[in-house]
């Protein structure tokens, strides 16, 4: 007796269905101080409470948009986010997430470690400079935790 044939799960159907979303994050970073103990310190920040992952903290940046390269996505999201006018450093890390809903982003992290302007949160609810050492004290999003665990251990910079 042959087995009927089984329709596909609709949300297995519709993630094979989502295209890869392009991102790029910040690693925007400053020197140690003496409250630092002279340890490099990072920018990282908080979304919203009304925001999709709330009160996660990660790393400025954002969706490449068509025509744009990965570097000139994150100027446009950096001036946009911070109000700064930022140069984009070397690439550190690029990262294939997929989260449980189905959705994927390809993630490519840069370093910034110069840029012009006051820093002013435009869109998130904290900002903070932290020690690379003391990220993973942080709740990051999915996709960053791999990074977090590299940057706190002094592997990638």
């Amino acid at each position: 007796m042959k087995e009927p044939i089984r329709r596909l799960d609709r949300r297995a159907e519709a993630a094979l269905l989502k295209p890869v979303r392009l991102v790029v994050a910040a690693l925007i970073l400053r020197p140690g101080s003496p409250e630092t103990q002279g340890i490099d310190e990072i920018l990282i920040c908080q979304r919203k409470p009304d925001q999709p992952m709330s009160l996660k903290w990660e790393f400025p940046g954002g969706k490449i948009e068509d025509g744009e390269t990965a570097e000139q996505a994150l100027v446009r999201e950096l001036h946009e986010e911070l109000g700064i006018e930022a140069v984009i450093g070397r690439r550190v890390a690029q990262i294939r997430h997929k989260y449980r809903n189905g959705g994927a982003i390809d993630l490519q992290f840069f370093v910034v470690d110069q840029f012009d302007g006051q820093l002013d949160n435009r869109i998130f609810n904290d900002m903070q400079w932290s020690p690379l050492t003391a990220l993973p004290d942080y709740d990051f999003l999915a996709a960053d935790l791999g990074l977090i665990r590299d940057l706190s251990e002094g592997k990638l910079l």
